[in-house]
């Protein structure tokens, strides 16, 4: 068993998820093969979401995760199997959206199923990620009289 690989992927999944809560593109873009692709099974978007390419990836989620979305994504339980220079990994997700100027809450969760590559400079980038919600639930800020949002991190930058 490859313990380093393991770890090293672990550790660019969590680059990965925090890069994108803090809207770091270029830190978040290097978690990601050239060819990477993605596909997402979440039913705000209604069909499924399927990217292909770092760049196409990068711009969806620069765009629609800006300033006036907050996000918290947390994954844990990783099951990483290494092959080579290539790996896959299942990852339990739970993850919190809010919208504030749409004044929406998206509350989920999925299993992500990655695969990874092991690239020419050494270093492991995911290669495959995406998920199907085994739950999503919305609901507006108003139906909560009690909600006051006392941080954002990026109400400035609006």
């Amino acid at each position: 068993m490859d313990l380093v690989a393991i770890e090293e992927i672990r550790r660019l999944k969590h680059r990965y998820l925090r890069s994108l809560d803090l809207k770091r593109w270029e830190e978040f873009a290097l978690t990601l093969a050239v060819d990477a692709t993605a596909d997402y099974g979440t039913p705000v978007y209604g069909d499924r979401l399927s990217l292909a390419g770092r760049e196409e990836i990068v711009t969806f989620m620069s765009r629609r995760l800006g300033p006036e979305v907050i996000t918290v994504h947390f994954a844990g339980q990783p099951e990483i199997d290494i092959d080579g220079d290539e790996a896959t990994g299942t990852w339990n997700l739970l993850d919190t959206v809010i919208a504030t100027e749409r004044q929406v809450v998206i509350q989920g969760a999925a299993f992500y199923e990655d695969r990874y590559r092991r690239d020419a400079d050494g270093v492991w980038r995911i290669s495959h990620t995406g998920y199907d919600r085994t739950y999503e639930a919305m609901f507006a800020l108003t139906d909560l009289p009690g909600f006051r949002l006392t941080a954002n991190r990026w109400a400035a930058a609006r």
